[in-house]
């Protein structure tokens, strides 16, 4: 069977990280979340990262122990047994499959509003053959995107200190709490939508080299920076629009600066590089679970081929590249987020229960780490929007059943 190659270092995983991270999220979940929380959100945003890094820690320490394909469905199955890691797995394809159609519209929306579909569909085609090229390929592009998305953040931060948005702009700090705790929770819960990046550092174990050392180095310092950058963006649109405009707002860092051009548009083009690079991310961790699930028999046999000239699971990226076509052309982004979030956080709430059943001389985090980040997981992913709960509910229930019913008649043929 042709393997993966081990060609990321640290630097190059960092970079996939910050991509994966630095995307959609900066120029969308802030709508919603503060149509949530209103100021609160700022609460909600210092809980969604508490929970992120929770789960970072957890998530280097499995993957020191088990550097290969597959993050915590890997990790489950490892550790908890197959159904366990079936569930993390399904839930990973099906959450983060939802999210790459709606950062696919997101971008589409952002970069040609008229043609957002179409956009986005050929953002996958091309993002995904880029993915099919190899991992070099992916971290390579991903270095461009980071790079770009990043000076030009930093050019947007210049022009609205120089264009004077923060003259007169007040954040009421007395009203934190207004919309109470559930507000506060659901917010933090969409807000993690944006943070869950690392896991596709997790999933890349078998690509990147001296994977002990390299995975929780890249993993801990790619989410220190985002939290930063998340904190500032968090901080100034509550600040400069307010929680009411900032809730109807559908291009919350543009509308910071006022209409102002050429520095509106330049936010735009910004917005719609960064959700490439979460977009590309996305893409390379869910082929990556796909891969080990169809190793395992969890999925076709088919996913798990590798190109041998490229050392890239094309089957499984071609695959998830026709799901994500699906949902850009059926769905909108609005009722993907909530779905993809509860997904998620349950997916790492099954990877903390690993971590905590990992052996003694793999363990370097105290207990009560996987277990504050259990519950945090569980708190935010039952206070998201109602629909999103139910959704993956039935989605997972659906998934224990169709393993339940082959493994019936696999027993029964023998």
């Amino acid at each position: 069977m042709t393997t993966l190659e081990r060609h990321l270092g640290t630097g190059r995983a960092i970079i996939v990280g910050l991509a994966a991270m630095v995307g959609a999220g900066v120029f969308y979940v802030w709508a919603p979340a503060s149509a949530a929380a209103g100021t609160g959100l700022l609460i909600g945003l210092v809980l969604a990262g508490v929970v992120a890094s929770l789960n970072a820690l957890s998530s280097a320490q499995l993957a020191m122990a088990y550097p290969v394909s597959g993050g915590a469905y890997a990790f489950g199955r490892a550790t908890l047994g197959p159904w366990w890691g079936f569930s993390a797995g399904w839930l990973f394809l099906a959450g983060k499959t939802a999210s790459a159609g709606a950062i696919a519209l997101i971008a589409g929306s952002y970069l040609w509003p008229e043609q957002a579909r179409a956009v986005a569909v050929a953002a996958v085609v091309v993002l995904g053959a880029v993915n099919m090229a190899g991992i070099r390929s992916t971290a390579g592009v991903s270095a461009a995107i980071v790079f770009t998305v990043l000076g030009g953040l930093l050019v947007v931060f210049a022009a609205i200190g120089v264009g004077g948005s923060l003259s007169g702009a007040h954040l009421d700090l007395a009203r934190l709490t207004d919309a109470g705790w559930y507000g506060i929770l659901q917010s933090a819960g969409l807000l993690f939508f944006s943070f869950a990046g690392y896991a596709r550092m997790a999933t890349l174990g078998e690509e990147v080299r001296d994977p002990r050392r390299t995975l929780p180095r890249a993993i801990i310092t790619a989410l220190s920076i985002t939290l930063v950058i998340y904190a500032v963006i968090g901080v100034l649109c509550v600040t400069i629009l307010g929680p009411v405009a900032l809730a109807s707002s559908t291009s919350p860092l543009a509308d910071v600066l006022g209409g102002q051009e050429p520095w509106t548009g330049l936010a735009r083009a910004v917005a719609g590089i960064a959700c490439l690079g979460s977009l590309i991310g996305i893409l390379a961790g869910l082929s990556r679970t796909g891969l080990a699930m169809a190793r395992e028999r969890d999925l076709p046999g088919p996913l798990s081929l590798i190109s041998e000239r490229t050392h890239a699971p094309v089957v499984a990226e071609a695959a998830v590249g026709i799901a994500a076509i699906a949902g850009i052309l059926l769905l909108d982004p609005a009722r993907l987020v909530g779905f993809s979030a509860c997904a998620v956080l349950v997916y790492y709430a099954i990877a903390h229960l690993s971590a905590l059943r990992q052996r003694p001389a793999d363990r370097w985090l105290p207990r009560a780490i996987q277990h504050v980040g259990v519950a945090g997981c569980l708190l935010l992913a039952v206070t998201l929007p109602l629909p999103g709960v139910l959704a993956a509910a039935v989605w997972l229930a659906v998934g224990l059943l169709a393993r339940f019913v082959r493994l019936a008649l696999a027993a029964r043929a023998r």
